[in-house]
């Protein structure tokens, strides 16, 4: 291919300048290039004067680099490595050292841009390869500069575990996140393991004095100009203190400094931080104790206005230059991608912990993956990105110059256009300004302020006057006919209490920050507040929150950035005092009212296990903490979901408890499972009776529900009734290396699961545990073998016992024990009995727990009705079910198939062992008794009730009760058919 056929593609006002550059190549290297290889000269000269001078001044350099086939593929590091320390060999001295790297970094400087305008690499993949270079030539200098000082100092003393201390580089920025840019900087920060003395040399130094010395040898091999320019400019200003700071410092003092004067920006800056030169392990274990300071484990939204006062910042600086049409500080430019993406990992990333990662691109991914944003916003939010870097590097490669700002010369803006594949620089303009217009959309929606949800009611002054009331601006005849005309039933006390939440001690000593997010949020609150119907009682409840959150104002900051989720939060505090409680309680749940479709649809049990999964999977394995912090704040995440949909009608009753109780399961497994695993571990898999040994896939233990758990009917605060069982050899060990004996495995895995379940933590308790169904209760082995178990039904057990087991069955462990259970369950219920002997003791045992547990005469008196435990409730109609199935299972054997009071009903009626009627009656009773005491839990109210609303339904409870366990003889033909031994 001839010289003027590669011009010929060119436009035609480059053509002269390209050939003016190819006269300063030699002939002979130009004809030893192929076609397509010297096409691909031509675009890389045209695009950059700095590769152009640089083969034009090493006449071999191009030989070595098609030899090398570096312009169509980046090395590996192991190659680059190898490259550089094969050209260190000689290099006696620090001259000898930075001759070495600059040209090192020109020649590999000069492939990738060479790839990178001839498209043999992405944007991403030319980020990747100069974060790549920056590592292995810090690393080649560090390491340099180690031995150098080893001579005279020797080297820095092991740690107090015995380890070897080097220094640990920190990269920060683009660098960190693994993508520079062609001509950037690179942020870092030095850092050293522990206090010490140097070993070995003429003279020893502190560590302190030694790791300064080294970082600064290591910057100036790096950033110094000589004549063979520079390798990278280097900026040491994000360590602590900036400037002002020591250059390096031990983690220990690192820690202090972000624990104690860490601020807002530097937990920005913290984000992109990766060891990437020395230490590397050690560096991990640095960043592994910064994480508390980088990520909360609450949601932070807070963070939102730390990144609004940089933004603010740099748009001042921007418009003090008179640099408006930079592309990364700019509106709509790369920096405001990276605040987009930084939003969310600050605000989410405590707790989502896939997006604690340095890269842009690879948050984005778990954005879009964990359905954070959505896929067409992800994708567009990538493609824009990559078209601002793209530019990036176009406009760096052109000089090898740190730039963002568009070229004036026509010249060059004609060479950027080209290599950004544009004929005209108008049409790279206008490609330019859409997406900065879509970025800066995208970045409105997330870090910009809120201003427009509040624009019409302050337009209508209705805020303004809110903020008056909280602001103390309306004297008390004034603020009194406010919240008189907003509904207030009690005008004197919401400003009474208004007054003492402002003038209290917790208020007036917030620092300024918290107090700004208090008085931005209380006129939005109270505005909502005002427009439910129950102001006074709403009032009390949201101030509840608002009081418990006062030292963590980022739930302050939750509420007012998400005008959806204040309005939720109010709502769903005017119509439950649970749900306030809760709220005020662990206001990490706030995180859920962001969404009002998954707020009000609760999941479904795959989607549950899917979390639940997920969120333990993102834990350290031995981490026990974590894991009970995360399964509570999981369990009253999801029990949120359901009272939420409750309230709002948008679930049934019988959906609810279903909802519960399936948590609870979903809850009870995963604990099963990690008790499981902790303990075999240690000791190793117990023998079972055939003599394997069981394993890793699933737990040898089976749980069982009684109650209201076995019965799928919890409510919102119950407890649960558990039966542990195993079936392995009661003679036999475990087979690790601290071996026990069965029986104490067993009993320690059924302790190490009611600990999980009831041990307090910041998020409260998992769930109350009663044992005390277990064979021989509180006086019995916590865990029981099957065989134990059948045995005691058949011989023990007593006749509430009986009872207890109709309501009984597997819940969580092994599917192969819950079919042996089942067995033993349906075994035990289909016996015979002495129908009368059963009926006496049936009665006799509710009689008893109504004189201890239902409500005394003078309540019963006044009006009021136990909805469980007075005569005609709740369980009078469960004590009807467990006689007729204990009394007819042995003949009607679909009557042992179910747990839960409506099935079995239905079961009754349609054997015909119930008449229609009765059965209707029961069922209407059970469900009007369910729904008030699932109103009753939600609004604190008890089940207490007035009798009034109740009284048809407990006269026909009260009459079925007497007709089929109070009468002397049977009432119908079917009945005593049903019911005779």
């Amino acid at each position: 291919m001839s010289l003027q056929a590669a011009l010929t593609g060119l436009p035609e006002a480059l053509q002269s300048q390209a050939r003016r550059t190819l006269e300063t190549f030699d002939e002979a290297l130009l004809a030893r290039l192929g076609e397509e290889r010297l096409r691909e000269l031509v675009t890389t000269i045209t695009a950059s004067d700095f590769v152009a001078r640089a083969l034009s001044n090493d006449g071999v350099m191009l030989d070595r680099l098609l030899s090398h086939e570096e312009l169509v593929a980046a090395p590996a590091r192991e190659t680059l490595e190898s490259w550089l320390d094969h050209a260190l060999e000689g290099a006696a001295s620090e001259a000898d050292l930075q001759r070495v790297l600059r040209r090192f970094r020109r020649e590999r400087m000069v492939a990738i841009i060479w790839r990178d305008r001839n498209d043999y690499a992405d944007a991403w993949g030319i980020a990747a390869a100069v974060s790549r270079l920056a590592e292995v030539c810090m690393e080649a200098a560090l390491r340099w500069h180690e031995k150098a000082l080893a001579a005279r100092y020797g080297e820095p003393s092991p740690d107090s575990d015995g380890r070897p201390q080097r220094m640990v580089i920190l990269g920060m920025g683009k660098l960190g996140a693994g993508e520079l840019n062609l001509s950037s900087d690179i942020d870092l920060i030095f850092a050293y393991p522990e206090k010490g003395q140097t070993q070995g040399g003429e003279r020893s130094l502190e560590h302190q004095e030694y790791f300064t010395r080294l970082g600064q040898k290591v910057i100036a091999s790096l950033d110094a100009v000589t004549a063979d320019g520079f390798v990278f400019r280097v900026d040491m200003r994000l360590r602590p203190l900036g400037d002002g700071g020591p250059l390096t410092g031990s983690f220990a003092s690192l820690l202090s400094y972000y624990q104690s004067q860490g601020r807002e920006w530097e937990r920005y800056a913290m984000l992109k931080a990766r060891p990437v030169a020395g230490d590397l392990e050690a560096g991990q274990r640095l960043l592994l104790e910064l994480r508390p300071f980088v990520y909360r484990k609450y949601i932070d939204f807070g963070a939102i206005e730390s990144l609004r006062e940089m933004k603010a910042l740099i748009n001042r600086e921007v418009r003090r230059r008179g640099r408006e049409d930079d592309i990364k500080l700019g509106a709509g430019g790369i920096r405001e991608v990276e605040f987009v993406v930084q939003a969310f990992q600050l605000i989410r990333g405590g707790r989502v912990t896939e997006l604690q990662t340095p890269s842009l691109k690879r948050a984005l991914a778990e954005l879009e993956r964990l359905e954070i944003m959505s896929r067409h916003d992800v994708r567009a939010l990538q493609s824009d990105y990559v078209f601002l870097r793209d530019l990036e590097h176009a406009l760096q490669g052109l000089e090898d110059r740190q730039t963002q700002s568009l070229p004036d010369e026509a010249l060059a803006r004609d060479r950027i256009a080209f290599a950004m594949g544009h004929e005209h620089w108008d049409g790279l303009v206008a490609n330019l300004e859409e997406v900065r217009h879509r970025v800066r959309e995208r970045f409105d929606e997330v870090v910009a302020p809120p201003e427009e949800e509040d624009h019409e009611l302050i337009e209508a002054g209705a805020l303004e006057e809110w903020r008056a009331l909280w602001q103390e601006a309306f004297d008390d005849e004034a603020a009194i006919a406010l919240l008189s005309e907003s509904g207030f039933r009690d005008p004197p006390r919401a400003r009474e209490r208004l007054l003492k939440l402002r003038h209290g001690r917790a208020v007036t000593g917030m620092q300024r920050i918290g107090f700004e997010r208090l008085e931005a949020l209380m006129p939005v609150l109270l505005s909502n507040v005002a427009t439910t119907d129950t102001p006074d009682i709403t009032l009390e409840r949201v101030l509840a929150l608002v009081e418990a959150v006062l030292r963590r104002t980022a739930y302050l900051s939750l509420l007012k950035e998400n005008p959806d989720a204040l309005t939720q939060f109010v709502r769903l505090c005017s119509a439950s005092a649970w749900i306030s409680e809760q709220l005020a309680r662990y206001p990490v749940l706030l995180d859920e009212l962001l969404d009002p479709r998954n707020l009000y649809t609760p999941p479904e049990r795959g989607e549950l296990e899917d979390e639940l999964r997920q969120t333990l999977s993102r834990l350290p394995p031995n981490d026990e903490e974590s894991q009970l912090e995360a399964l509570r704040l999981f369990r009253h995440a999801r029990v949120l979901n359901v009272a939420a949909a409750d309230v709002a009608g948008a679930r049934p009753l019988m959906v609810v408890s279903d909802h519960l109780t399936m948590i609870a399961e979903v809850v009870l497994e995963a604990v099963v499972q990690l008790a499981w695993q902790g303990l075999t571990a240690r000791h190793g898999y117990p023998r079972r009776r055939d003599g394997s040994h069981a394993g890793a896939e699933e737990a040898d233990f089976l749980v069982v529900g009684y109650g209201k758990l076995g019965g799928i009917e919890l409510g919102y605060g119950s407890d649960l009734d558990l039966v542990f069982l195993h079936d392995a050899d009661p003679r036999g060990s475990t087979n690790g290396d601290r071996s026990l004996d069965n029986p104490v495995f067993y009993a320690r895995m059924g302790q190490r699961i009611i600990h999980m379940l009831t041990t307090t933590t910041p998020a409260g308790v998992l769930y109350e545990v009663d044992m005390r169904l277990r064979p021989s209760g509180n006086s019995g082995l916590l865990v029981s073998s099957l065989e134990a178990f059948a045995d005691y039904q058949r011989r023990e057990a007593w006749v509430w016992e009986h009872q207890a087991l109709v309501r009984a069955r597997a819940v969580a462990g092994s599917p192969a024990l819950a079919h042996r259970f089942e067995d033993i369950r349906r075994e035990t219920l289909s016996r015979a009995p002495d129908v009368e002997t059963l009926k006496r003791e049936v009665v006799a045992m509710r009689e008893k727990m109504r004189q201890h547990l239902g409500s005394s005469q003078q309540t019963r008196t006044a009006g009021w009705f136990h909805l469980k435990q007075d005569p005609g409730g709740m369980v009078d109609i469960e004590f009807m079910n467990q006689f007729a199935v204990l009394a007819m299972g042995h003949r009607e054997k679909a009557l042992l198939t179910y747990t839960d009071n409506m099935r079995i009903l239905e079961t009754l009626e349609s054997s015909g062992h119930l008449p229609f009627e009765g059965a209707e009656q029961l069922r209407k009773a059970w469900l009007a008794y369910r729904d008030a005491s699932h109103r009753g839990a939600l609004t604190r109210a008890g089940a207490l009730v007035p009798e009034a609303g109740f009284v048809e339904h407990r006269q026909a409870v009260q009459a079925l009760w007497q007709r089929y366990l109070e009468s002397d003889g049977e009432t119908s033909d079917s009945a005593q058919a049903s019911t005779d031994p």
